[in-house]
């Protein structure tokens, strides 16, 4: 499978990425090593490596962004052969430079590619003079208002980092200095440019091969319309847009192909366009010089190792003189850890359990109809500020896109993910929309069909009441289970058989007073008519709900239940019977709305403040976050300087009103400074 030259590859990255290259080099018969910072070290991606190399430090700059550590690393664990993963260093010319400067073979590119492809400017200019149709690049200095709305862009870097767009000229130097703050922050340069936004438009991208003999594989084209923040969220292969536009495929890879050879390009890149309309017309955006986030798409169609073919083209091998065909459908959702129903915000904490029903491979292609998991993290992987808040992405394939969409969203509802908070009912929802299942989407998905509808719990408020009682049974068992006094009485048993257990949750739709008895004829749960206990157990019950049986499992994590059914997973927090005097705050506190790092200070002790004015600026997970003034008033304290560490809920500041007399804690956020 694999010709002698590399031996043992070095992956400069972490997570996902590390451990899907890490796969192929194990499939190739290739030594692995990792790298990890201080916040990494308990990674998955460590222990998949043979031997994995501190990096000291937990900031990206400290880590992943030294190019010196990363080759002394390699140098320090034997490895002949660096790949950079995506994200990072994977486009930076100078860091591929000097790994060949240092006698270890890059996993990529020549850097002169990457060089004028990573300047999007530049970028442009070649493409226009290759005949691949651009969008104008605009000079952030001179737009006027009849160019806006305008999209700005980092110029060293994608991901949506350092994006922002901008529909009044009067919020430009606010957005120019934020977006290039954050592209400083994530690629180590502050170069941004801008183009003019279509608010309508559909992501379409084709990936290539080329080898170092001359030959060009244009494999095939992805659709990535659906986004949030210019972040992909869903992605497929083939593309809807283009498999119902008559010969668009042959224009897209009549200009796929042109842009490659205009660089004389080498090894596996993505031409990314887009497309205006239904008419089939198509403009440049950028060349990603690296593997994407959604080959994952790519290889289960087609049947390759994306990633083989990069250590085979980088070890001088030649690639066959035509790519296989396009077969089937698969669909990509990125798993992330956020909550879309509260202004995407990143979550952090423990994931105590992640699995997939219907997973036959990871890390690989998918040969069958299933599912394929690659996963940056394992059950009790800790989820922290400082990089990327995805967690795994989940992938089908199926001979029809429907059916491929069916099998994704019904893997999702039966998967446990336990602890952390993700995007899984979005997921969901998407999946299962009649606009996405008629192959009707674009980049404003989520603006277009209501991000509150799409966020919305898959369990419904009946299904969230059932599992609530399965919930205080299972407590109930768990109880029994773990007595030392009277260990020998049956789950429920009172001495006052009239006065029922009474428990309650909160869940996504309110909160649930369960209140039930156990007699000798069985449950008696007045609020659930129907309802006969078959069984129950600490961690598994089953209902029978006129005359339909259904069981549950249930998981407990401290305050934290999990309950997961055909009636969809529902997270339930166990409402204490006695208020917690410490957890009283202040009228008019701000609390943080995620853990971060304070970044930036708007206001003072004793500034008067109005409803929406930036208190302070946090940074998590690589983006920037605003937090804001709920309402008029005077700063009266605050707690933080640039530079502090804050937990979720941590005290911020206090905006005191006037007439404030009485009130709540209070949590604003305006939005994410990407």
């Amino acid at each position: 499978m694999f010709r002698a030259g590399i031996e043992t590859v070095l992956v400069a990255n972490r997570g996902e990425i590390a451990r899907r290259v890490f796969a192929s080099c194990r499939r190739a018969g290739l030594g692995t090593v990792a790298v990890f910072s201080d916040a990494d070290s308990g990674s998955p991606h460590v222990a998949d490596a043979d031997v994995a190399v501190r990096l000291p430090g937990t900031s990206p700059a400290d880590t992943y962004l030294d190019a010196d550590a990363l080759i002394a690393a390699a140098h320090a664990a034997g490895a002949d052969a660096i790949h950079p993963g995506y994200g990072f260093l994977s486009e930076n010319h100078e860091f591929a430079q000097s790994v060949l400067d240092a006698g270890l073979t890059w996993i990529g590119p020549r850097p002169d590619s990457i060089s004028r492809m990573g300047s999007k400017v530049e970028a442009k200019k070649i493409m226009a003079d290759a005949g691949v149709p651009v969008l104008a690049e605009l000079d952030p200095n001179r737009v006027t208002d009849a160019d806006l709305p305008v999209l700005i862009k980092a110029s060293a870097g994608g991901g949506g980092r350092g994006m922002r767009i901008v529909r009044s000229a009067g919020e430009l130097p606010a957005q120019l200095e934020a977006a290039r703050r954050e592209a400083e922050s994530a690629f180590g340069d502050p170069t941004v440019f801008c183009e003019r936004y279509l608010d309508t438009g559909r992501h379409i991208e084709v990936q290539v091969l080329a080898d170092r003999h001359g030959t060009v594989w244009v494999v095939g084209e992805r659709e990535c319309s659906i986004q949030r923040r210019h972040q992909k969220v869903v992605e497929e292969a083939p593309s809807p847009l283009v498999e119902a536009v008559p010969g668009m495929r042959d224009k897209l890879f009549d200009a796929a192909r042109r842009a490659t050879e205009a660089i004389g390009y080498e090894g596996a890149g993505t031409i990314e366009f887009l497309a205006s309309g239904d008419a089939g017309e198509f403009y440049f955006l950028e060349m990603n010089t690296r593997l994407q986030v959604e080959h994952p798409v790519t290889e289960c169609v087609t049947g390759l190792d994306l990633v083989d073919l990069q250590l085979r083209i980088a070890d001088d091998a030649r690639l066959d003189p035509e790519p296989p065909p396009v077969r089937g459908h698969s669909i990509e959702v990125r798993l992330y850890a956020e909550d879309p129903a509260r202004d995407w915000q990143p979550q952090t904490g423990v994931v105590h359990r992640i699995t997939v029903p219907g997973t036959i491979i990871e890390f690989g292609a998918l040969c069958s109809v299933g599912v394929r998991l690659d996963s940056g993290v394992v059950d009790g992987s800790q989820v922290g500020i400082h990089y990327d808040a995805m967690l795994a992405k989940v992938i089908s394939f199926a001979p029809a896109r429907t059916t491929a969409a069916r099998i994704l969203a019904r893997a999702l509802v039966g998967a446990e993910i336990h602890g952390i908070h993700t995007n899984r009912d979005l997921l969901v929802n998407v999946l299962r929309h009649p606009a996405f299942l008629a192959g009707d989407t674009d980049t404003a998905f989520f603006g277009t069909h209501g991000l509150g509808a799409l966020s919305a719990a898959v369990a419904s408020p009946e299904a969230e009441a059932m599992s609530a009682l399965v919930a205080a049974l299972a407590d109930s068992a768990n109880n029994r289970a773990t007595a030392t006094v009277g260990a020998g009485l049956p789950a429920g048993w009172r001495n006052l058989p009239s006065v029922p257990q009474a428990k309650k949750y909160l869940g996504n739709h309110g909160e649930h007073e369960i209140r039930y008895r156990r007699t000798r004829a069985g449950l008696v749960a007045d609020e659930f008519p129907g309802v006969v206990l078959v069984e129950c157990m600490p961690e598994r019950v089953v209902l029978d709900h006129d005359g339909v049986r259904r069981e549950f499992a249930v998981a407990r994590y401290d305050d934290t239940v999990h309950v997961d059914s055909s009636l969809g997973p529902v997270r339930l927090q166990v409402v204490p019977r006695f208020a917690d005097p410490a957890s009283h705050r202040a009228v008019g506190s701000l609390l943080a709305p995620m853990p971060g790092t304070v970044i930036g200070l708007g206001a003072a002790v004793g500034d008067t403040v109005t409803a929406g004015q930036p208190i302070l600026w946090l940074e998590a997970m690589k983006m920037e976050h605003t937090v804001t003034a709920p309402g008029a008033g005077v700063l009266t304290e605050l707690a933080v300087v640039v530079g502090s560490q804050v937990d979720v809920g941590t005290v911020l500041a206090v905006v005191s009103a006037d007439d404030q007399a009485s009130g709540e804690e209070q949590s604003a956020i305006s939005g994410e400074r990407e």
